[in-house]
């Protein structure tokens, strides 16, 4: 790939950065490896989980010195629209880069031919904050807008890497500010033709989450977090056939799909901006106590609240006896 010319990027990236790094390891193994993969994004994380990552399921391999080459924005890519008539300040985004590690894998081609990174990585943010930190609750007569304030990266670098599993996202070690998502080519190319633009966007979705949502300092039980980033995805229309809400997790706190229907349950119980009213809360709180919790934001233990949405759910066989 040629060196583009800085001068010819359009105006319209001026608002974000984006770089493509590609590099070669001359001692990659074969791709062609057989490689388990998982449902679902992140591993269920251990009991005590760091603000705004996603667990490692390997450790980082030191990334090749290679060249920063300056892509521009598709001209397909439009820019997010203006709020005409709101003098709600525009989104203030990171300075966003993307590396690719093997540019002749497959899952990159996949990746490449299948999203636009700048218009998903932006889109993906912008759900992020309506959904977690801004939110306007209209009735006949008044609007009410909730908003509070997430974590604020000043760099976030997407991965491309031929890794175990699918993708987790982290600090890096030298700035706290600076997270970084892990992507997996071999994951990428494993998806299915007809759904590689859908999965790979919700992927990306779920673990932005982890770049700007709270976790009481890292004591929030670790199911919450991957589920609040899976509440995000299913709010979007981003969940994958894999999801069904009629598999009745046996903790409420369980992680990804499983938490997430039971997180939407709430919404609707107790109204919109309920789990954001959770990620703020995890935002104030120094350490997670579940009583006080939830018996603060909602009046009642979470184990009762999830007792009351199994209730909600068809009982095992009740459907084959209706057939």
């Amino acid at each position: 790939m040629s060196q583009s010319d800085p001068s010819n990027i359009p105006s319209s990236t001026d608002n974000i950065h984006i770089h493509l790094a590609i590099s070669q390891d001359q001692d990659r193994k074969s791709t062609s490896s057989t490689m388990t993969v998982p449902p679902e994004t992140t591993p269920v994380p251990p009991s005590v989980f760091t603000p705004g990552t996603s667990p490692r399921t390997d450790e980082p391999k030191p990334t090749p010195t290679s060249t920063a080459i300056p892509i521009p924005i598709p001209p397909t890519a439009k820019p997010a629209p203006e709020n005409e008539g709101n003098s709600t300040k525009p989104l203030a985004l990171p300075r966003l880069r993307f590396h690719v590690e093997d540019l002749t894998h497959t899952g990159s081609a996949v990746f490449l031919s299948s999203v636009q990174a700048p218009a998903v990585l932006t889109t993906s943010i912008e759900s992020i904050h309506k959904h977690l930190y801004d939110i306007s609750l209209s009735s006949p007569t008044t609007t009410t807008t909730i908003s509070s304030h997430p974590p604020k990266p000043r760099v976030i670098t997407l991965f491309l890497r031929d890794i175990p599993g699918v993708a987790y996202t982290t600090s890096s070690d030298l700035d706290p500010a600076h997270k970084e998502i892990h992507f997996s080519l071999s994951y990428i190319a494993s998806i299915a033709s007809s759904r590689q633009a859908h999965e790979i966007t919700g992927v990306l979705l779920h673990e932005l989450v982890h770049c700007y949502q709270w976790a009481a300092q890292g004591s929030a039980p670790g199911g919450l977090i991957e589920g609040i980033a899976d509440w995000v995805r299913l709010r979007c229309d981003l969940a994958p056939p894999t999801w069904k809400q009629d598999n009745v997790p046996e903790k409420w706190d369980v992680g990804y799909s499983g938490t997430a229907y039971f997180l939407d349950y709430l919404e609707r119980r107790f109204g919109d901006g309920t789990v954001l009213r959770v990620n703020e809360k995890l935002g104030k709180e120094k350490t997670y106590k579940e009583k006080a919790f939830w018996t603060e934001l909602v009046g009642r233990p979470v184990e009762q609240l999830f007792e009351d949405y199994k209730e909600t759910l068809p009982k095992k066989g009740e459907d084959e006896g209706k057939k």
